[in-house]
């Protein structure tokens, strides 16, 4: 168990910590420290990941739990469409970005800075930076403890309005049509067919077409 987590359980009930759900919503809230704020830091593209596993060991050995708390790479689950199958995959959201809470000083911002893959922070240099104002927090950091439920995987987007695609499926089979909208929420599309001799239009789902 994560100390993030272990932190969650202590002083909930018998009855929520054998029912994870109830604990969920009673998680103990961030203790307030004064100066401690969200940090946006810019990482090499592709390296957030390994930024945050060099940083969260830099913080270890150098002695900054107490100062660096929380470094989070945010993602979201996504569906793809391939080879015909749905598959949900898991994407980051701010490619090239790594987010921190910390109280940021000359030293905890040069443990940060040091790390490996981060080429500076967010608005502003050294220890002046800004930290993410509340308003983006609580759309960057939207979690499951804070909105009662897991976010819905959300469809990844592969095809364009106007664009040619082929019918695999169904009733329409082999038949050529131009999708003229998408709904992302429903998984679908409606393309217009041509269906003796005038255009129809047919809403399917995103499986049942390829591009042309």
């Amino acid at each position: 168990m994560s100390n993030e987590t272990r932190g969650q359980w202590e002083g909930a009930t018998v009855e929520e910590q054998e029912n994870p759900e109830m604990a969920e919503h009673h998680a103990a809230p961030e203790p307030e420290i004064p100066g401690r704020h969200w940090y946006a830091i810019h990482t090499y593209s592709g390296y957030e990941n390994k930024v945050k596993t060099h940083l969260e060991a830099r913080i270890v050995s150098m002695g900054l739990k107490d100062r660096i708390f929380q470094v989070v790479v945010p993602t979201e689950e996504e569906i793809e469409i391939k080879g015909g199958q749905r598959r949900i995959v898991t994407r980051k959201v701010y490619p090239g970005y790594v987010l921190v809470n910390m109280v940021l000083d000359d030293y905890t911002w040069h443990a940060v800075r040091g790390t490996p893959g981060v080429t500076g922070f967010v608005g502003g240099m050294g220890a002046d930076a800004v930290p993410l104002p509340e308003s983006e927090l609580r759309y960057i950091l939207r979690t499951p403890a804070k909105t009662g439920a897991a976010p819905k995987p959300k469809p990844k987007i592969t095809f364009q309005v106007g664009q040619s695609v082929k019918v695999v499926d169904g009733p329409f089979t082999e038949f050529i049509g131009t999708v003229s909208e998408i709904h992302p929420e429903r998984n679908k599309v409606t393309v217009l067919v041509s269906f003796f001799g005038r255009e129809t239009p047919v809403t399917l789902d995103f499986l049942q077409i390829e591009k042309v």
